[in-house]
């Protein structure tokens, strides 16, 4: 794990000099980056992004390196202040 997070994410964001990876948050249930970083230690934050056909909503999560939590906590603020996407839940039946 090591050497696969040392030559892989590391190394890319190293080269490309990126803030962060950005991919879609699909909840504990579906397919995401999320655990990858988990299991590298690498922080990770997760925003509302918008909604499917039914209303139920989706996320979109950026990651980065150790140490990058406050590059990473603005860049989600700015997307969040940027797409004003999240409403509020109805509480309907």
């Amino acid at each position: 794990m090591a050497r696969l997070t040392r030559d892989g994410f590391v190394k890319l964001m190293i080269k490309h000099n990126l803030d962060a990876l950005v991919t879609p948050y699909l909840g504990p249930y579906g397919i995401s980056v999320t655990s990858v970083l988990a299991i590298g230690g690498f922080p990770g934050i997760s925003v509302p992004a918008g909604y499917d056909s039914k209303g139920v909503p989706f996320g979109i999560c950026f990651g980065g390196l150790k140490g990058s939590e406050p590059k990473l906590i603005e860049i989600s603020y700015g997307f969040e202040q940027a797409t004003k996407i999240r409403k509020s839940p109805s509480f309907k039946p």
